[in-house]
């Protein structure tokens, strides 16, 4: 045998101890795994097969009607006025500030504190501590509890701040949880829950000065919801507005202009309303004022297509029959002309509210 002969027998040689090692502890791992893959494979089927059945256990209506609901009742993707700074309020509003209020954890609320015009002067310059200090000058307070869609920066929520400003009073205004900048996602346990917090929060600083809660549309029902809680704690509202009140949410829906060229589709309102109960969407304020006590003034615009005249009178006679105390209980019809959205915009309203 030649060298050449030598070499190339070299080559064919078993390898060494240490690249045996390493080539042994490769055989051990690929075993491991191949031992352990029939495993794997049954873990994920089974996985799999879980998700199947969560799946095909509900009818496509189940999987596709309850966000349908959520977007329909809330509305809360659609966050116009588009690229507004809610951080920075006074470029929309003067003598306004921003804060944000955790009212549980991982939710967050943006809210916006303007004071009453008679203050402007004051408010130059100031941060919020003084804000909240204001609260305790004897001006009334209002805690606004808007609709649905949009956030606190909507055109027609700001004119109505504008007049209650105006008019000497201090406005709260509220981004629900999921609306604006606020954390979370909406549902109906949860907006209620943000109203009595803000309440309270409100209540705690205002000292004997009286705080208001203001609904209007799916805000009437977050404002009586939240009443009727403080209610049964023992702390009546001080007093309560709602502006175009719905007796409950499930027959304003039904009426509500989107969907009625759906209601003679067969089986449409039953699945329509079993995706209501599902998600719990009641908001039934003509269940709520027949338990509370509290100052009730009833605000509706006679042009009202929205949320129709019809449903404010019959919440006004529910909650005239249940109160005790008729006297507490008022009802003001708006002339045409303001619609859904502004009554803001009636020479009347802030008289009404002040009397």
């Amino acid at each position: 045998m030649d060298a050449q002969d030598c070499q190339a027998a070299a080559t064919l040689e078993p390898p060494g101890p240490p690249a045996h090692g390493c080539v042994a502890a490769w055989w051990d791992m690929v075993d491991r795994n191949l031992r352990s893959f029939p495993h794997s494979c049954s873990t994920l089927g089974r996985k799999i097969a879980a998700l199947y059945d969560s799946f095909t256990s509900k009818s496509l209506k189940e999987h596709v009607f309850p966000p349908l609901i959520d977007m329909l009742i809330y509305f809360n993707f659609f966050k116009a006025p588009f690229l507004v700074d809610l951080k920075k309020p006074e470029l929309k509003i003067p003598h306004t500030v921003n804060f944000y209020l955790r009212v549980e954890p991982g939710v967050m609320l943006g809210i916006w504190h303007t004071v009453p015009s008679c203050r402007e002067e004051d408010a130059k310059g100031k941060d919020r501590c003084w804000y909240e200090a204001a609260l305790r000058d004897g001006n009334p307070i209002v805690v606004y509890l808007h609709g649905s869609a949009q956030h606190r920066a909507a055109s027609h929520r700001l004119k109505l701040v504008k007049v209650l400003s105006d008019g000497g009073f201090h406005v709260l205004s509220v981004d629900y949880r999921g609306f604006g900048d606020s954390m979370g996602k909406p549902t109906e346990e949860g907006l209620t829950t943000d109203a009595i917090r803000v309440y309270e929060w409100t209540k705690a600083r205002s000292g004997i000065t009286p705080v208001c809660l203001w609904g209007h549309s799916l805000g009437t029902g977050v404002a009586t919801n939240a009443a009727k809680v403080l209610e049964e704690k023992g702390c009546p509202v001080d007093a309560i507005v709602l502006e175009a009140p719905f007796t409950n949410m499930w027959v304003a829906s039904i009426n509500y202009p989107l969907l009625k060229i759906y209601r003679n589709v067969p089986g449409f309102l039953r699945t329509f309303m079993d995706a209501m109960r599902k998600d719990k969407i009641v908001f039934p304020n003509d269940e709520n004022v027949k338990f509370l006590s509290s100052p009730l003034l009833i605000l509706h615009g006679e042009d009202d297509r929205t949320v129709p005249l019809e449903y404010g009178k019959k919440l006004y006679e529910i909650a005239h029959n249940a109160y005790r105390n008729k006297e507490r209980v008022k009802m003001v019809i708006f002339p045409p002309g303001f619609q859904h959205n502004l009554l803001c915009k009636s020479p009347t309203l802030l008289i009404t509210v002040s009397t």
